[in-house]
């Protein structure tokens, strides 16, 4: 997968779209920012960040996914591979429902997916060195491209759903000691159940989330 690296972006994600519809870029692809100043997060927040960070995005064809891979649960599986990835440098990394990155008890990145036609497009930060975005730091002396080709490495033969979410599912009783919104409410995610397509059953009712 190509990597463009830039100094500064205010949004890798942004800037993909932007690409994507000027039709400049070939999937798939990836880009990467040393800084990130007005980063897409979930519910129209920002994810932002000076160097020593990790920002990036990356660009791909539906049909080079996984074919049982649930498009809602996207954020899921790949927030789940970079818990791979970020496993073999720090302890106790895990995947909070359903796009947060935690170390312990402190979240400390979040992954962003979007679909646009037939090209899903993920968006990560992740704070390594610094938590000026209001978030914990892993204190990660690790460049950041070193960590997104490991990821990109890690990518390379897409594992399907089955095989990510088998592993997901164990860790997922640590999310039901937070909240979640639904529907415009923070709801209590204790009683929450997991269905095998990574949505969530909350009093009674189904719910997806494709951030």
């Amino acid at each position: 997968m190509e990597i463009l690296c830039f100094n500064e972006l205010e949004s890798t994600q942004t800037y993909l779209i932007e690409e994507l519809k000027n039709k400049k870029i070939t999937l798939p692809i990836a880009v990467i920012a040393k800084e990130q100043t007005k980063g897409m997060g979930s519910r129209d927040n920002s994810w932002e960040g000076g160097e020593g960070n990790l920002f990036f995005s990356i660009a791909i064809s539906i049909d080079d996914l996984p074919d049982d891979l649930p498009l809602s649960s996207a954020s899921i599986y790949f927030s789940f591979i970079m818990k791979q990835v970020l496993s073999e440098y720090v302890e106790d990394i895990w995947v909070k429902w359903p796009n947060d990155l935690y170390q312990n008890s402190s979240k400390i990145g979040g992954t962003i997916t979007k679909k646009i036609d037939n090209i899903l497009l993920c968006g990560m930060g992740i704070n390594l060195q610094k938590n000026s975005n209001g978030f914990e730091a892993l204190n990660l002396n690790v460049e950041p491209i070193v960590l997104l080709k490991k990821y990109l490495f890690a990518l390379k033969n897409y594992p399907s759903w089955k095989h990510i979410f088998s592993q997901y599912r164990i860790e997922f009783g640590r999310t039901k000691e937070f909240f979640a919104h639904v529907d415009g409410e923070y709801k209590s995610l204790n009683k929450a159940i997991l269905s095998e397509d990574g949505s969530l059953i909350i009093d009674n009712k189904r719910v997806y989330n494709i951030r």
